[in-house]
């Protein structure tokens, strides 16, 4: 495998950009790079400057890239389209200009991704992880949906950027049948896949054998880890998603409880090749613990072989 591990802004606590407690985001970049990681994702939509050179400078300073720009909104309203393809095209007009890895053997698509991910309902959010008891959407919502997620594609395609649907805790793509439906409704050719460890892990799914299953979708992955106590806790509350992430749910990769030799093996068996983003949400109040947090679970990934 030819694979580069990144990590992401949500490791400081960076989810909403409206939370007053986040931290600089020149801060995410030195710890990051002080961690050992030569990329980043950008983040949620305005935390870091939607600003090529002043952003660029900053990377280059660091020896960063950035590997994947984020949506991460409501996709379900077709009164939301036009917002969606206005962050489309800001985000992909930014990371489009940033620096860049170069292209490993093996990787379908080129960095920059940008990240496609569904959220903004309250009766998923407090449903996240709860199989049995989130709804599900009409099949008018369902297309939709499907409508804007093409559209964000097509239109990050004209750029050169290639987008890759993240199935998420909380949000309307999360659990089994969705992945399921989703992987029919939205052609390969479109847009990929970016499948998270952590999140398939929240909806009741064996991360190993999603990622074997969706192996011809799947163009770039996120890693977390998750403390069963702390699971198995949140799970019988009634509790947001980044609420049950401010808890502690989420923790450093290698202390949880999904087993990363058995993901490095079915990685080697899909012939997996190009970039995994270390990801661990918490609440931006504690970021003092970022720096060693990300440092660990990028030196246990070190250590079981990527």
């Amino acid at each position: 495998m030819s694979i580069t591990i990144t990590t992401a802004p949500c490791c400081w606590g960076v989810d909403d950009v409206n939370n007053p407690n986040l931290p600089a985001w020149s801060r995410v970049f030195d710890e990051a790079a002080a961690a050992g990681y030569g990329g980043l994702e950008l983040g949620p939509y305005g935390y870091v400057p939607l600003d090529d050179r002043l952003v660029a400078a900053a990377l280059a300073e660091r020896n960063l890239f950035i590997v994947a720009g984020t949506i991460f909104d409501d996709l379900v309203s077709r009164d939301n389209r036009d917002n969606l393809l206005r962050q489309t095209d800001e985000i992909c007009a930014v990371i489009t200009r940033l620096p860049q890895p170069p292209r490993v053997p093996g990787q379908r698509f080129a960095t920059p991704y940008l990240t496609v991910m569904d959220w903004g309902h309250d009766e998923r959010d407090y449903a996240a992880g709860h199989f049995d008891r989130a709804p599900r959407l009409s099949d008018e919502a369902w297309a939709g949906m499907v409508t804007n997620i093409k559209a964000i594609a097509e239109r990050a395609t004209g750029y050169g950027v290639r987008a890759v649907i993240h199935p998420h805790a909380g949000g309307y793509i999360e659990f089994a049948d969705e992945i399921e439906r989703i992987d029919r409704d939205v052609p390969q050719e479109i847009a990929g896949f970016c499948l998270d460890t952590g999140h398939t892990f929240y909806a009741g799914m064996d991360p190993v054998e999603t990622l074997r299953r969706y192996a011809d979708r799947l163009d770039y992955i996120h890693f977390k880890d998750i403390d069963q106590t702390v699971f198995d806790r949140v799970m019988g509350e009634k509790i947001r998603f980044f609420e049950a992430c401010a808890e502690g749910v989420m923790c450093p990769i290698g202390r949880g409880v999904i087993d990363y030799p058995a993901v490095r093996r079915a990685l080697d068996e899909i012939d997996y090749h190009g970039f995994i983003t270390v990801e661990q949400e918490r609440d931006p109040r504690s970021v003092a613990g970022s720096l060693a947090d990300v440092r660990e679970s990028r030196d246990y990934l070190r250590s079981v072989g990527f």
